[in-house]
Order: structure tokens, then C-alpha cells, then sequence
């Protein structure tokens, strides 16, 4: 064979194995394996639906899913759930952190809020978009079993930065559906007069916020960074006021959410 004719043959084989890549036997698969996918956060756009689209799809920030603001609502898959979007930035939950890696991100086509001299102007999530968010929703955590309590809103893994999806987000609407952790409105009521009558103290809130899964500071002074968590915490259990004030209300419903339920003891029987 002549030697020019060996070497396009040599180069033919080399860019045929390149392309095709090393073969790869799948007759084995590992017990230790689950899926990557550990939560899912939910965002507000802040903008309108044609610049969210051009946006998620021509800049750096991206999300997996786009809920539309339509009067029935599309669902744009923007990345493959195999692939990480950059949705998240620095984030903390538990004991994770920078949550890119190990969360699909949602983003939901509202205004997010406006300022006003009577301070800021909310917007509400139209019922169908709710409606398509909560199948949506479903979906994802039976696919991969996500738990009730990791699914987040962008201010609960960023408290120093983000407020969306804001306080008018349903987070009750979920709820009913399984699909967020939620404390039972019997123990807040029952835990409410307790604090009505002694607040605990700001290392109680800071210890009891961190058992949800917040990056707060553990110095039991009420720093900014600690009335920013709070805040979170309100906006997505109690809306109606997010001050960030460590109040009685807040820890009832911390209470109610980080106390483990006790288990009734079993009657002996006579032998």
C-alpha cells in the first residue's frame, strides 16, 4: 500500500473512532446510585414573557423550565435536566451549597414587585399558572423523589439577595398538593400563646432556622443577616407581614416546623 494511501487510511480510522467515542459495555449497573437532581428552586423573571425568553436563552442565566404568564400557560424546557442551568448562583441549603449542581430551576414569568411611596407593589401568579406549575411540579419530584423540603424559593437558598417569587407566591397552594413542607396549623396554635407569653431569644430563631435548612448566623445577635433570613422564612410562611422581627408568631411556626412529632408509647399487656 503506498505510503499516502496508508496514511488517509490511518487518519480515516482515527477521526471515525474520535466521532464515534470509546464503547462502552452497560451490562453492569451499581446498586450506590440516585438521581443528581436533589431540588428544585423557584423564581420569579421580574421581567415580561418575550424578555425572559431572550434572557434564559441568549445570556449566562438560564433555568431548565419557563412557566409562561399566558392564559394557558406553556412550560419551555430551556435545559436538559442532565445538565446544570445557572440558576441558583451562591446558594446554601442544608448542608449544600453553591445548589446549581444539584437542582432544577424553575423560572415563572411574573413582575416580581415595583416600588412605591407607600413601599412595594406585588404581583400576584395568575391560578392557571399555579394550576401548570403544581403537574409540573409532580412530575419532577416522582421522577427523582425529591422530598417535600427541598422544594425552595430563590430567597430561601439566597436570603441576602433574593426575595422571589415574592411574598404573594402560593406556597399553601403547594402544600395541598404534598409538595412543600408546611407546619400543622393545630401545633402553631397551640404553641402561639407560649410565645405570646416568653419570646425565645435570637439564638433560639437563629438554632431553629438552621434545623429548616437556612445559612443564617449563629451569634445570637439580630444582625441584618438574621432579620434577612427571618424575612425569608416569613415571606414564605406568613406573608401577610415580613419585617423580619423575631415575633410570636414566627416561632410558633418555627416550632411547629423543626419540633419532631412524639410517637405514642405502646400499653403493656398483663403477661
Amino acid at each position: 500500500m503506498p505510503m499516502k494511501t496508508l496514511l488517509a487510511a490511518l487518519l480515516i480510522a482515527l477521526l471515525t473512532g474520535c466521532a464515534t467515542g470509546p464503547v462502552i459495555d452497560h451490562t453492569y449497573s451499581a446498586k450506590g446510585q440516585s438521581s443528581r437532581v436533589k431540588f428544585v428552586v423557584l423564581h420569579y423573571t421580574a421581567i415580561n414573557l418575550p424578555q425572559s425568553i431572550k434572557v434564559l436563552t441568549e445570556q449566562t442565566v438560564s433555568s431548565h423550565y419557563l412557566l409562561t404568564d399566558e392564559a394557558v400557560p406553556v412550560v419551555y424546557g430551556l435545559v436538559d435536566e442532565t445538565r446544570q442551568s445557572n440558576h441558583a448562583g451562591v446558594s446554601n441549603w442544608k448542608n449544600y451549597t453553591l445548589l446549581n449542581g444539584s437542582s432544577i430551576g424553575i423560572e415563572i414569568v411574573n413582575p416580581g414587585f415595583t416600588e412605591s411611596p407607600a413601599g412595594r407593589i406585588w404581583y400576584p401568579f395568575p391560578q392557571a399558572q399555579v394550576d401548570r406549575l403544581i403537574v409540573l411540579l409532580q412530575d419532577i419530584v416522582k421522577r427523582h423523589n425529591i422530598p417535600s423540603e427541598n422544594i425552595l424559593g430563590h430567597s430561601d437558598i439566597a436570603p441576602q439577595r433574593k426575595q422571589d417569587p415574592g411574598p404573594l407566591f402560593p406556597w399553601d397552594q403547594l402544600a395541598r398538593h404534598g409538595l412543600v413542607a408546611w407546619p400543622d396549623a393545630a401545633k402553631v396554635a397551640a404553641a402561639r400563646p407560649v410565645f405570646d407569653l416568653m419570646l425565645p431569644d435570637v439564638a433560639w430563631f437563629q438554632a431553629r432556622l438552621a434545623m429548616v435548612g437556612y445559612a443564617v448566623p449563629q451569634t445570637g445577635l439580630l444582625d441584618e443577616a438574621t432579620r434577612n433570613v427571618i424575612a425569608a422564612f416569613q415571606m414564605k410562611y406568613r406573608p401577610i407581614t415580613i419585617d423580619g422581627a423575631p415575633d410570636a408568631e414566627t416561632a410558633a411556626l418555627l416550632d411547629a416546623l423543626t419540633t419532631p412529632a412524639v410517637k405514642p408509647v405502646a400499653a403493656k399487656t398483663a403477661a
